[in-house]
């Protein structure tokens, strides 16, 4: 396996010139890109992370960027910087961003009633018709979809306190809409059908029109096109198992996303430059809604809770998390799927970002020290996100 990264390393060394030779990090340190060479190489090696895209953001553009590894281990086939990859749950950084501009022309409002939208109550929708006994419903709008108020689970194909498969698959609203955090896919869902619904397009039309086109993501779709085929990436399980991602022809606004680490980089300097969005809409979509107090972030419905992120001011936003800490504010996305694992935080105050997408189910493995040892970030809540490093006892 170390033989095949070197490999790898030696073939997708696609450092452009006028890349800076050195990256600041939080704490004015600086980093040179030979030590950032070398301390992915050693992680991926010491967790077998077989591929592994990165970027990172100095003064809100980007500073650095380069693929590790494979895109197919058994093909001996390597990533590069256009190499598509599934971008798993950073899609519903995307769509809440969209969401934003929607609410900034006035196409809807973040606080009216989502069945105000519709032409039917919710619960005639066959997806949610599980909701019809619980008019709860009625309390829901689009800000609580994005900060993870609703009530509703995350997948409801999975049971929302133990994660086991539930064939059953209802759907529940399991506290009332508004009142606290947890995690909900179903959630993005139910306003991704109120959003298609109001502007009569599908999610990935307005993302062509409002976002992709205009930042130029062109290797970028909530569906997937037959351009992507020429360059895609597989995924991996542990064991090195190949995981092929499934290429979807309808757009799902929570989990659908596929992407280059290049687009979602220029994605990211896009929001870090506060364009598309007013001051205000950006202030409010970065501005904590409500206060996250559970000891993980999943399973998503749970009662356990934790005063140990107090100190970061661990929140949401609309459409990311939040934190406060010595290096100021932080917004950020998490992927997760069962072959990717990616994460992207990025440091407002500072200018500084860090986006990490792996093929790969032992990524999250390494983020830990990834984040420290590149750009300073001791703030991430990584044992909230279950980031624990290989040997860590918890």
């Amino acid at each position: 396996m170390k033989l095949k990264i070197f490999l790898g390393l030696l073939l997708a060394y696609n450092l452009t010139f006028g890349q800076s030779h050195q990256i600041t990090r939080l704490d004015g340190s600086k980093i040179s890109v030979v030590e950032i060479d070398k301390t992915v190489q050693l992680l991926m090696d010491k967790a077998n992370v077989q591929g592994l895209s990165l970027s990172i953001l100095n003064k809100n553009q980007q500073a650095y960027i380069k693929a590790y590894g494979f895109k197919n281990l058994y093909k001996n086939e390597y990533l590069d910087t256009s190499t598509v990859l599934y971008a798993a749950s950073f899609s519903k950084a995307v769509f809440g961003y969209l969401t934003m501009k929607l609410a900034q022309e006035k196409i809807i409002d973040l606080d009216k009633p989502l069945y105000k939208y519709l032409s039917k109550p919710i619960p005639e929708y066959e997806y949610f018709s599980d909701l019809k006994s619980d008019d709860r419903w009625k309390l829901m709008t689009a800000r609580m979809c994005l900060s993870h108020t609703t009530g509703l689970p995350n997948v409801r194909w999975f049971h929302p306190t133990t994660g086991v498969q539930d064939t059953l698959g209802v759907m529940k609203i399991y506290f009332t809409p508004g009142k606290k955090y947890a995690y909900s896919g179903e959630g993005i869902k139910l306003l991704q059908l109120v959003v298609e619904e109001i502007t009569k397009k599908n999610v990935e039309a307005l993302a062509i029109e409002k976002v992709f086109k205009p930042i130029g993501m062109i290797r970028t779709g909530y569906i997937w096109y037959d351009r992507f085929d020429d360059n895609y990436a597989t995924g991996h399980l542990a064991d090195n198992t190949l995981n092929p991602k499934k290429k979807r022809t309808i757009p799902v606004a929570g989990g659908s996303l596929v992407t280059t680490i290049s687009d979602y980089t220029r994605f990211i300097e896009y929001v870090m430059q506060q364009k598309g969005l007013d001051k205000k809409v950006f202030k409010e979509m970065i501005k904590p809604q409500i206060e996250i107090h559970s000891k993980t972030q999943f399973p998503a419905i749970t009662d356990e809770t934790t005063t140990e992120n107090k100190a970061i001011n661990l929140s949401y936003g609309l459409g990311w998390g939040l934190l406060k800490c010595k290096y100021g504010r932080a917004f950020f996305k998490e992927g997760h799927d069962d072959a990717w694992r990616n994460y992207n935080i990025n440091f407002i105050d500072k200018g500084i970002s860090i986006i990490i997408i792996t093929n790969s189910a032992n990524g999250e493995f390494i983020f830990k020290e990834l984040l420290e040892t590149l750009i300073g970030d001791t703030c991430t809540p990584w044992k909230w996100e279950e980031y624990f490093p290989i040997g860590y006892k918890k």
